[in-house]
Parts: structure tokens; C-alpha cells; sequence
């Protein structure tokens, strides 16, 4: 993290989140069939919260409500946002689910830009998505409405973020934002490992850790420093690398296929990103929200 002192680093740095939080994905979903999805989101977010208040260890009654506000609105979207990712991964594959979530940050880098290039880019990228998601029969409306309400949730979370990162020093607002979705989520969780099989147990505690750290730890760490550092247009093209991300992992870990025409969408995904990351650099910072404090850099 100390590293990240541009907006390039910030740029590769946000493009690594992109593809632990999918291969994290990934994993979680191998034990869906033991825990369901609500399981996994509420196992992902215990860990993340033991690992970063562990490791920021905000003192909590010295806070303001200024700066516990978008904190608390970061781990309603967290809850939103994962629940409905998985259970639309449940129902229509990780790549078509990530693929239509990618939606809503594509959005987000639309509206906040009034540059040409960050558009271009974004339409690059935006077209690598409607490739990748190639010639799909028979889906499932639910599904469809799980992904789209992920996307929604997904512009809040970088939203939230950006203001909880300036709000609060270090990785203060995402350990406060885990902390809110663990206690929304940890009855879910209890209930699901009471009904794990006992010789099941062993592994799934495995994957609810790895899911975790590479899904939650990892990604939202890296989001909360980086949009200290990136404008929020050029974020939300980033985030682009996730549909690539999430239709290689699901090649790799869950056997999901690819067709040529979702490689093609992949490799103009991965060119969008490529070209966000070099031109990137010679912009500006990240764009200002009026009167959100910055962070003081020592924490």
C-alpha cells in the first residue's frame, strides 16, 4: 500500500483487486451446494472484519458521525452487493454475473467523465463486456435481476468508498464497513455451519477463509487506498478488468467454458484496461467531493 503513489501504481494496484476478489469468487462458489451464497457473503465478511479491524483498530468512540456515516453506508453496500452477486452466480454463472454487474461502475465512469478519452475507453471496455457475454440461451430473469441489482450496489460501494477513505485515516472505513456487514450477516453464517456435514467441515472453513481474504481482504484494502489516488471515472473503467477476471476464473476453477467471441470481448476488456492504466498517469488526481476531509496520509 505504501507503494501506491500515483495514479498508474494506483491503476495496476486496483487491477490485482480486481482479480484476487474474482478468483475469491470463484472458490466461494465450489461450496455453494453445503452453505448456499448467503453463507459465503457472510463468512467473506467475518474474516475481512477480523482481518482489518485487527489491523487499522479504529477507536470507535473517538469517531464523528461525519466520519461514521459513510463508513456504515460502505457495509450496507458490501451486504448488498455481495448477497446479490452470488445469488446471481447461483443462477446464471460467475462471467455473465460479474459480466452485467460491471454495469453499474461502467455507469459510474459514463456520468462522472467529461473526457473524451476516459469515454472512448469506457466504450472499448463496454463492448469487451457485451462480447464476453456471448450467445446465452434460456436465462434466468431472477438471475438477470440479482446481477443488475449487484451492479447498483456497485456503484454505491465506490461511492462510499471514495468518501470513507477521506473520512478516515488507513483502512479505518472498509474494517468499520466489514464490521456493519459481519453483524448483519453472522446469524447467516452460524445457521450455515451448523447445517455443514462434519466431514465437510474441514473444507469449507478452508474456502470460507480463502474466499475471504482473496474476495474481501484483499480487493477492499486495495479499493479504499487506491481511490485516494485515482479519479473515480478512471476507477469505474477499471473496473472492467472484473468481467475478464471472473470469466477466467470461472475457466479455471469452476469449469465454466468460453466461447471465441467472449475471448474477443475479454482481450478488448483487457486493452480498455491497459490503455486506462498508460494514458491514466498523465490526468489528474482523484476527483474532490466538497467539504469530505482528506485522510491524514500517516494512518
Amino acid at each position: 500500500m505504501p507503494l501506491i503513489r500515483s495514479e498508474r501504481a494506483a491503476a495496476a494496484a486496483s487491477m490485482t483487486g480486481a482479480v484476487s476478489n474474482q478468483l475469491g469468487a470463484a472458490i466461494g462458489a465450489t461450496i455453494f451446494p453445503l452453505v448456499g451464497p448467503v453463507g459465503v457473503v457472510a463468512a467473506r465478511q467475518f474474516v475481512s472484519a477480523i482481518v482489518l479491524l485487527g489491523i487499522s483498530r479504529p477507536r470507535l468512540h473517538r469517531l464523528t458521525w461525519r466520519q461514521l456515516r459513510p463508513a456504515l453506508l460502505l457495509g450496507a453496500a458490501l451486504v448488498s452487493m455481495n448477497v446479490s452477486i452470488y445469488f446471481a452466480i447461483e443462477r446464471i454463472g460467475l462471467g455473465l454475473a460479474v459480466t452485467l454487474e460491471f454495469l453499474g461502475p461502467l455507469a459510474l465512469a459514463l456520468i462522472s467523465s467529461r473526457r473524451r478519452r476516459d469515454l472512448g475507453i469506457a466504450a472499448l471496455a463496454g463492448l469487451g463486456v457485451v462480447l464476453l457475454t456471448g450467445t446465452v440461451s434460456g436465462l434466468d430473469p431472477l438471475g438477470i435481476a440479482f446481477a443488475l441489482l449487484a451492479a447498483a450496489s456497485w456503484a454505491g460501494y465506490i461511492l462510499c468508498n471514495q468518501v470513507a477513505g477521506r473520512s478516515l485515516p488507513g483502512l479505518q472505513g472498509t474494517a468499520i464497513g466489514s464490521l456493519v456487514a459481519t453483524i448483519t450477516t453472522l446469524p447467516l453464517l452460524v445457521v450455515a455451519v451448523l447445517h455443514v456435514p462434519e466431514g465437510e467441515l474441514p473444507r469449507v472453513l478452508l474456502v470460507f477463509l480463502a474466499a475471504g481474504l482473496l474476495a474481501s481482504v484483499v480487493p477492499y484494502s486495495i479499493d479504499l487506498v487506491v481511490l485516494r489516488h485515482l479519479r473515480r471515472e478512471v476507477f469505474g473503467i477499471l473496473q472492467s478488468i472484473h468481467p475478464a477476471a471472473a470469466a477466467l476464473a470461472g475457466l479455471l476453477v469452476l469449469q465454466q467454458l468460453l466461447t471465441p467471441l467472449q475471448w474477443a470481448g475479454l482481450l478488448l476488456v483487457s486493452a480498455g484496461n491497459v490503455l486506462a492504466v498508460l494514458l491514466g498517469a498523465r490526468g489528474g488526481g482523484p476527483a474532490s467531493d466538497p467539504g469530505v476531509p482528506e485522510a491524514d496520509p500517516r494512518g
